[in-house]
């Protein structure tokens, strides 16, 4: 088995130790063994894509966020904004969640909306969506200026 990049581990330990929570309880609300879950901490053992999703869940993360951590998604359009947030190392733990949070709101509100839109609403849906990728990237941007 190979050894990963220390970042899920670490990202794993960081929303742990934020949610104060013990190993032990993130273990068993995730539903994997206390010894594989300090593995993955310490990035001894690489989760796979269902242990990771069963921590998102436990953890309160969006699984996206937590495989984007991972490295199993790429960084496409609609990637590159909680890819952002995720890598910005100004922000703390919870802020990168909630704004990660609203984003993927902001997305699914969109795509419900393109789905019962007619054709030209659609057009103007579409639109928006750059707009609420510069929104969010705003709001970081202020989040951190507002914490220095």
């Amino acid at each position: 088995m190979g050894v990963q990049s220390p970042d899920i581990g670490a990202f794993i330990k960081d929303m742990r130790e934020n949610a104060r929570i013990s190993l032990r309880q993130l273990a068993e609300q995730a539903n994997i063994s206390n010894p594989y879950l300090s593995q993955i901490e310490r990035g001894l053992r690489k989760p796979s894509a269902e242990v990771l999703a069963q921590l998102a869940a436990a953890l309160r993360v969006s699984t996206p966020a937590m495989y984007l951590k991972a490295g199993l998604l790429g960084s496409d359009d609609h990637q590159s904004v909680p890819t952002a947030v995720a890598a910005d190392p100004l922000l703390t733990v919870a802020q990168k969640q909630s704004l990660t949070q609203i984003y993927e709101t902001f997305v699914r509100e969109n795509a419900r909306a393109e789905e019962t839109a007619d054709p030209a609403e659609q057009t103007v849906a579409t639109a928006r969506k750059p707009a609420v990728k510069k929104a969010v990237k705003k709001a970081v941007r202020q989040q951190a200026q507002e914490e220095q």
